[in-house]
């Protein structure tokens, strides 16, 4: 009987302190910085106070007149926003926000959205805020500011109420990244689809074409011969025959 009321007062405590201990929880507010951002509406939020604090997020920093990689990752995350539908903007949240500060302007950001067909929230600020945003999750690398918008291209995926963050890259295969987003960092507590493994389809061996296309090629691309509605590149079907 002493153990019990040892161990029920020693709980009692844990409880009575449970405000103490997530007080000093280094993920909460005094770890991450809650700077002002600009949104493509123009609307003026706080980093942690309005879009992460107690939010499972997916944020990536990208710039509108990027090239190559920027565009290709917008794309890749608007398929993983698809694939979670009505979630996003619900219980998962995606943020978007620009290195290049001085050019992307809400406007310049709404543009570039609405291209894209993305339906979560893109972001500007001030330039040395956005970097310790960067820095602070660990997406910030020294060695390769030389002046220019180069930049590290993955993305930080986390649920601030539990602590857990992982990073991620932009290119992984996008049911991975929907299912590490909404059901991983969530606990497994979305309702499941009731599929017998007996349905699925057997696996088949790929040519490295194939391989190189899924992985590089398709995020923009078909090669169906039918181009789709709004879709961001050409089909690539018969490509090699048309530009001799």
């Amino acid at each position: 009987m002493q153990k019990i009321f040892r161990a029920a007062f020693i709980l009692w405590l844990l409880c009575a302190n449970l405000p103490v201990l997530q007080a000093a929880s280094p993920w909460g507010a005094n770890y991450f910085p809650n700077v002002e951002l600009i949104t493509q509406d123009g609307e003026t939020v706080r980093f942690f106070d309005d879009l992460i604090k107690d939010k499972i997020v997916v944020i990536n920093f990208i710039y509108t007149s990027c090239p190559d990689t920027c565009p290709l990752e917008t794309a890749q995350l608007v398929k993983v926003q698809n694939l979670l539908g009505e979630r996003v903007g619900k219980d998962v949240f995606f943020y978007s926000i620009s290195i290049d500060p001085e050019n992307d302007t809400p406007e310049a950001l709404s543009e570039y959205r609405q291209r894209f067909g993305a339906k979560w929230t893109f972001l500007t600020g001030n330039n040395e805020d956005i970097i310790s945003l960067r820095r602070k999750l660990g997406l910030y690398i020294e060695e390769i500011q030389d002046g220019s918008n180069n930049h590290n291209v993955s993305m930080i995926i986390g649920n601030q109420a539990t602590g857990q963050w992982m990073k991620r890259s932009p290119f992984e295969n996008t049911y991975v990244l929907a299912d590490q987003v909404g059901n991983w960092l969530s606990g497994w507590k979305s309702v499941q689809p009731d599929k017998d493994y007996a349905d699925a389809p057997e696996l088949r061996s790929i040519s490295l074409g194939e391989q190189l296309y899924r992985t590089r090629c398709a995020t923009c691309h078909t090669v169906t011969g039918n181009e789709l509605p709004g879709a961001l590149g050409p089909d690539l079907l018969g490509v090699t025959e048309r530009r001799r």
